[in-house]
């Protein structure tokens, strides 16, 4: 997938106001609209065009894609970095009705889209206020122990100008024990103000946890190696292994290799039917790094004879 140059599509500047925006889509609508144009290309660059426009011309997608636009160029072979969006407080803005839009728009907004609906009426009415969506990063251990954080929010705002820049607040917030990914963490009344005396909105925190260097979340189940000692595996032993709430003895089978799991039953993410933890074994040889260390290689080699590749050659 190719990155899409949007100000480049428009043929504007990255800090051209929003009424230069504007100006640059209906002078290229005029010139590519397929009721009028006689351009041979005019539908494929009418949707260009109204892509560009969806995006740059929203204050919240805008904000987005001016952070992540500023390591690529129109054309660049893109993939969107994972959790790319984190942080970003959206609104309930969705994708324009009838919009046929690329695979690089779906990657980056498909996952805002549906999430509200914009409301439409006179201000005499009242109105609850809009709904507000953002994705936080947690870590697993707050899923074991629950923790209240300080987390921080961009929130996009459009200044008199019509220029686009990120506005920064804080909230204090309670992660229950037991929250999972994808979760949505409700904070009543933290959304748009509401109309006429009507109550405000909420805003929802979706969980995703952050890359460990240990674990692996999959649903409540939680994954992790654990290493163990060549004779911890041939014999059989008992070993201390740390897990996400302490640290647990378990029980190495003997005759255990690589690969082999062992399953702790509800040691996963806690919930009314708590997840499970994996411990996924991984064999590591000591270091020859003595003649000693070394010596006792080749004797292990001489009294054991084995022959790690001899079920591969019996199948050739």
């Amino acid at each position: 997938m190719e990155f899409k140059d949007y100000y480049q599509t428009l043929g504007v500047s990255r800090d051209a106001s929003a009424d230069e925006i504007k100006k640059a889509f209906r002078k290229l609508a005029r010139k590519y609209h397929p009721d009028v144009s006689k351009e041979p290309d005019a539908e494929a660059r009418m949707k260009e065009v109204n892509e560009a426009f969806a995006v740059l011309s929203d204050t919240e997608k805008r904000a987005a894609y001016d952070q992540l636009g500023q390591r690529y160029h129109a054309g660049q072979e893109f993939h969107a970095p994972p959790d790319w969006d984190a942080g970003f407080e959206f609104s309930g803005a969705g994708m324009p009705d009838g919009a046929d839009f690329s695979d690089f728009f779906s990657e980056l907004f498909g996952a805002h889209m549906g999430r509200g609906a914009r409301h439409a009426g006179q201000a005499h009415f009242q109105m609850r206020g809009e709904d507000h969506h953002a994705k936080v990063m947690l870590d697993l251990e707050d899923a074991y122990h629950g923790a209240t954080r300080t987390l921080t929010l961009r929130v996009p705002r459009q200044d008199a100008r019509g220029h686009v820049g990120l506005a920064e607040h804080t909230l204090d917030v309670h992660i229950p024990k037991g929250v999972r990914e994808g979760q949505l963490i409700r904070l009543a009344g933290q959304g748009n103000p509401g109309i006429g005396g009507a109550p405000p909105g909420d805003l929802y925190l979706e969980v995703h946890f952050k890359p460990h260097a240990r674990y692996r979340v999959e649903g409540r189940d939680v994954y992790a190696t654990l290493p163990i000692a060549p004779w911890e595996a041939a014999l059989g032993a008992n070993v201390q292994a740390p897990v996400p709430d302490g640290v647990l003895e378990v029980r190495i089978p003997d005759g255990s290799q690589t690969g082999r799991k062992l399953r702790l039953k509800g040691r996963g993410i806690p919930g009314p039917t708590p997840g499970d933890l994996y411990l996924v074994m991984e064999v590591v040889l000591p270091p020859a790094a003595s003649e000693k260390a070394r010596e006792l290689y080749r004797t292990m080699a001489r009294e054991m004879a084995f022959n790690p590749r001899e079920r591969i050659h019996a199948t050739l």
